[in-house]
């Protein structure tokens, strides 16, 4: 029998973790069991084709909110090419409307309702004539000639009884490895259907720690980590910090989602001298208003996360991602600004602005009259307004999300930005006039490289300082540039190259050559990788009026921001 497990990830790098579960947990059926992996970018007609080729018996789709249109757009026309196909679905786009997506889509077998690697395992036993009836399996909705039967939902297993899925890392070259620790999720968010399974579970810690060593044995670039609230027990989590900092490869990156206002002492102590680039933290605040907060029943204490954020951001040595979610009941665009400012101040590493995704079976579906929730019928579900915030005003925070992509999370302009909150009456409104000139200029319709960003930027500056501030912000946006980029072709804002010749070689021969130091970057063979550039301001520290030399080292670039090593050349 040849059954197939296909994902249709968001993009190349991704895994789809589920049907390496369901695969490694239905052992005995395994040898008849193949996983196709595609993604969004690709043709429908080309799944469709492979689809045919590998000629299944029985086809399995995971379904999300981004890969549903082509899910039932694939099954649609393959269902032609094989008439009697069983189909099933899975995954929390159609586990808690299983009735409706039957009724919507006649070529569907059944669905695999939340939890799916028992149940997977008991679907592959009807077929293969070890289970009489369908009616047998709890955890699925299926077709009985013109009826749609609901069983029961299953009882959740034992995460460790799921098998390791990576044993063959070739499979999973240049991709993302995704890892689960705990499933479930200790808080309600009404937004989350986390919230919807109340039983919080958690792996093994010795085999988590066996697991984990053969990512770092196998040099794994970077491992993330899928569990809800990563931190919700302490000992769980300090157990694998201590872990991987103790076995540490000095290459693999751990990616955790934390509840940031949980992290105690004894957790802060353990982080706060890990290797600049061993973990990184993704923290949802999603609002700071009191009564939004607890209005879709979240628990967080924002003074409490700022504090955490700053002391994690003083060892410069962990990357920060902190989330905001536009469209929350009772969050109007005023409200949004002081969420965004309140977050922006606490300097992450990066500041994702998200919109509120109205999912089936979601408290917030629920309540959707309650809020004058008013979202989209296609997925992802998307929020077009509440009763708090209309369109036009989310127009205005999709305007500065855009812009927050460009201008903040790239990390590319890091201290221009900062520079020029001198200028507004606050962070919000930088993205939002820049984001009001992209659009006047017709910035918007258009793909930029990254050097024309820079060029855009400066002559939004002019629109926005004063004549004589032109001179520093110029040389701000050129140390910007040579923070990141060793280019060679000067762009206009920065003008002529301000060393000569002969002061560049006097650099070279007398200065970096005779420093115990920094004579290594005197050599030749060492000059392609670094660039030397005159400043009159000090643009690396005060701003303030003074003749700096700095050396860009683009060999030994921060890990967290990707930035060059700065030297200052007396």
């Amino acid at each position: 029998m040849n059954i197939i497990l296909t994902a249709i990830n968001a993009k190349y790098i991704h895994s789809n973790l589920a049907v390496y579960c369901l695969r490694a947990y239905a052992k005995p059926y395994k040898e008849d069991i193949q996983i196709a992996e595609y993604t969004i970018n690709q043709q429908i007609d080309d799944m469709i084709m492979d689809l045919y080729k590998r000629k299944p018996d029985i086809l399995c789709f995971s379904c999300y909110i981004w890969n549903i249109e082509y899910v039932e757009r694939v099954l649609r026309e393959i269902k032609k090419l094989f008439p009697s196909l069983p189909i099933w679905l899975g995954g929390p786009e159609v586990s808690y409307d299983s009735h409706n997506v039957l009724e919507r889509l006649p070529e569907v077998t059944g669905v695999i309702k939340g939890e799916g690697e028992q149940t997977f395992l008991e679907v592959m036993g009807y077929y293969h004539g070890k289970i009489h009836d369908l009616s047998e399996i709890d955890g699925i909705t299926y077709r009985n000639q013109d009826k749609i039967i609901e069983n029961p939902w299953r009882s959740v297993i034992d995460l460790s009884s799921v098998p390791f899925v990576y044993d063959h890392m070739e499979d999973f070259e240049h991709k993302i490895i995704y890892y689960e620790s705990s499933r479930g999720c200790p808080f309600s968010c009404s937004y989350c259907l986390s919230s919807i399974d109340k039983c919080l579970r958690f792996r093994n810690l010795s085999l988590v720690k066996k697991e984990l060593q053969f990512f770092i044995d196998h040099k794994v670039p970077q491992v993330k980590f899928v569990d809800r609230t990563f931190n919700c027990n302490h000992q769980h989590a300090l157990e694998i910090w201590r872990f991987i900092k103790e076995h540490d490869n000095g290459i693999t990156n751990f990616h955790f989602e934390v509840a940031a206002d949980l992290l105690n002492e004894e957790e802060l102590t353990l982080i706060s001298d890990m290797r600049p680039g061993l973990i990184q933290l993704e923290i949802g605040v999603q609002s700071t208003n009191p009564k939004t907060i607890n209005e879709i029943h979240r628990k967080m204490d924002f003074q409490k996360v700022a504090k955490i954020v700053d002391r994690i951001n003083a060892g410069h040595n962990i990357h920060q991602h902190l989330d905001l979610i536009a469209g929350l009941p009772y969050e109007d665009l005023e409200s949004f600004q002081k969420s965004f400012n309140d977050v922006y101040a606490v300097k992450p590493e990066q500041l994702q602005l998200g919109f509120l995704k109205v999912l089936k079976g979601s408290y917030m579906e629920q309540q959707k009259d309650a809020y004058g929730l008013v979202f989209k019928d296609i997925p992802p579900y998307e929020v077009l307004y509440t009763n708090w915030l209309p369109y036009d005003q989310m127009l205005i925070l999709k305007s500065i999300e855009n812009i927050v992509e460009i201008y903040y999370n790239s990390g590319q302009f890091s201290y221009t930005m900062r520079y020029l909150e001198h200028e507004f009456s606050s962070a919000f409104e930088i993205y939002r006039k820049l984001g009001e000139f992209y659009e006047s200029e017709g910035y918007h319709k258009m793909n930029h490289s990254r050097i024309s960003r820079y060029e855009i930027l400066f002559q939004f500056i002019k629109r926005h300082s004063s004549k004589e501030k032109l001179p520093f912000y110029q040389e701000l946006l050129t140390f910007d540039l040579y923070l990141r980029e060793n280019i060679k072709n000067r762009p206009d804002f920065a003008g002529e190259y301000s060393i000569g010749k002969e002061e560049l070689y006097y650099l070279y021969d007398e200065v970096l050559s005779k420093d115990p130091v920094l004579n290594v970057y005197a050599k030749k063979n060492m000059r392609k990788m670094m660039h030397i550039e005159k400043f009159h301001y000090a643009v690396h520290t005060d701003g303030k009026p003074a003749e700096t030399i700095l050396l860009f080292d683009y060999l030994e670039r921060n890990p967290l921001n990707h930035q060059a090593k700065i030297i200052s050349v007396k």
